[in-house]
């Protein structure tokens, strides 16, 4: 059996990285293809890796080198004294689908223990929707750039340690304040670093509320404090918290209890005030896509605690760089990742995951295969001719898949932004009933307030998502899909136009519009755990 830091995984299992994992960073979009910047992974090109170092760690003898200087497909992927072994020959020990952030913390972690993987993508650069493009000057990044797990304290420090793992570590710029909340009736908050200085702005609304945010915000901590107080392996493996309980069982009883727990539910039994539990909605919804009573204590308590307490830190060179970062740590230890590698089907023989099937018909084939796809495309896609399991039925019984989502990518004029401009907004303007509502909400990053290498001198980035239904984009024509995209960004433009940025549309450099289909998660906040659910 190989323990990594983040699962279990024994021979010819199939595991399943959540979708939380991160989640709203595991999802690869089989619809959407930019044209992504090709990238090297020549021996020790440091170049590459612009915001932070990894060590050149010793390759073991027979292992992957790779010698190419132009973007590397399945074909490329080379060993010294032959190919990638296929059937008949050498099995690896771990076959990751996807290197999504939890597919290459999967695959780093096993390496680092002597595992010999391989990491399967289907594009040409590693990330999912952690990745990034580049346009006209521009260095987009294609998911979240709220990022958790960078701090150097506490257990959930996820980021850190998987890099440090593969001795790598990344700069960042600490973000002051996580998000600014606009919304109706000119509720505008911040959450500040801080956390006294948060609850202090959130009662200066609700002074006769400040017992009940106080409980309830203090819940939070509880569960924050028992997560943060747990080595991370495992959420769902029996023996790991077996063990656990045995050495912290006070913290274990507690997340025992909020287990099944919502958010919004626990938030009742303190605060009566209708616009206060809105607020709560809204404080959800950016971590779950659904409002409190629907959003579990546990996910909600780890996001609203640990941006005060490790707090939102951003890698500079874009969120692109810790997948880079992760794909060399994994090739230096001895691993190998092959882009252009769409894989189709997973491969079952005797009731067993023992290999994967490409769309260009090869296969590889390892003694335990991890997928990074999202559960639906797991059970649905790869395994779509195997019954589905009964954890996963009642899984899919209880909660329903992610909205999809429209993301804005902007390019401006610095002048169009206000001085002291906040990196992330969340904008709701008038009417709370529209907080779950398609194009209800506003989602806003400008990760150029905290990076201005990534735009061109003069100019910011704007990256901006609202959520959507794929029932409104079905049976369009091409023509009929690309002007209605066009509208909506338009909508959302003056938005943000009326709102924030009085005469964005004038300074509008750059604009390109993508939709995000429902079967893929994509979630504001980025957050290395596994899935609580």
């Amino acid at each position: 059996m190989l323990n990594s830091s983040f699962l279990t995984v024994s021979e010819h299992t199939f595991s399943h990285t959540p979708h939380h994992f991160p989640t709203r960073a595991s999802s690869q979009s089989p619809n959407l293809q930019p044209q992504f910047q090709s990238l090297a992974f020549a021996n020790h090109v440091v170049s590459e890796f612009p915001s932070g170092s990894c060590s050149n760690a010793p390759r073991r003898k027979g292992v992957l080198a790779v010698r190419s200087k132009s973007t590397l497909g399945v074909e490329e992927v080379v060993a010294e004294g032959g190919g990638v072994k296929g059937k008949g020959e050498e099995e690896f020990d771990a076959i990751v689908i996807g290197s999504g952030i939890g597919g290459l913390v999967a695959g780093t972690q096993l390496a680092v223990k002597g595992a010999r993987v391989l990491v399967l993508e289907k594009y040409v650069i590693p990330g999912g929707s952690s990745g990034f493009y580049q346009r006209d000057g521009y260095t987009f990044d294609v998911g979240s750039s709220v990022m958790f797990g960078f701090s150097d304290k506490g257990n959930l420090n996820l980021i850190t340690q998987a890099l440090e793992a593969v001795g790598c570590r990344m700069q960042v710029v600490p973000d002051p304040t996580t998000v600014y909340f606009h919304l109706p009736n000119n509720l505008s908050v911040r959450v500040h670093k801080e956390y006294d200085k948060f609850t202090e702005e959130l009662t200066s609304y609700f002074p006769h509320e400040k017992e009940g945010i106080l409980k309830f915000y203090g819940e939070c901590w509880k569960i924050f404090d028992a997560l943060n107080s747990l080595e991370l392996k495992s959420l769902e493996e029996p023996l790991y918290l077996f063990g656990q309980f045995f050495q912290k069982p006070l913290e274990c009883l507690t997340l025992a209890y909020y287990l099944p727990q919502n958010a919004g539910a626990i938030a009742r039994k303190y605060i009566q005030d209708p616009q206060l539990l809105s607020f709560i909605d809204a404080e959800c919804f950016i971590v779950s896509t659904v409002n409190a009573l629907q959003t579990p204590m546990i996910n909600a308590a780890m996001v609203l605690c640990d941006r005060h307490f490790g707090g939102i830190n951003y890698p500079l060179g874009g969120v692109g760089g810790i997948a880079k970062s992760l794909a060399k740590g994994l090739v230096d230890q001895g691993s190998e990742i092959a882009y252009k590698a769409n894989v189709t089907s997973i491969i079952i023989e005797q009731g067993k995951a023992v290999g994967v099937r490409l769309s260009n018909g090869r296969e590889f084939f390892a003694k335990t295969i991890i997928s990074n796809a999202t559960r639906w495309d797991t059970f649905g896609k790869l395994l779509k001719d195997i019954p589905l399991p009964k954890e996963e039925e009642n899984f899919q019984k209880v909660y329903v898949k992610a909205p999809s989502f429209l993301s804005i990518h902007m390019g401006v004029k610095a002048e169009v932004l206000p001085p002291d401009t906040d990196c992330h907004h969340f904008v709701l303007e008038s009417n709370w009933s529209k907080l779950e509502e398609p194009y209800g909400s506003i989602f806003l990053s400008i990760p150029t307030v905290l990076d201005s290498s990534l735009a061109p001198e003069g100019r910011h980035i704007l990256h901006i998502f609202t959520t959507s239904s794929v029932e409104d984009w079905e049976g369009l024509s091409r023509a009929d899909y690309e002007a209605k995209k066009q509208l909506v960004a338009d909508e959302i433009t003056s938005r943000l136009e009326n709102k924030l940025f009085p005469g964005l549309r004038s300074s509008i450099d750059f604009m390109e519009v993508i939709l995000w289909p429902s079967s893929n998660v994509i979630l504001f906040f980025v957050m290395l755990v596994t899935d609580c659910n």
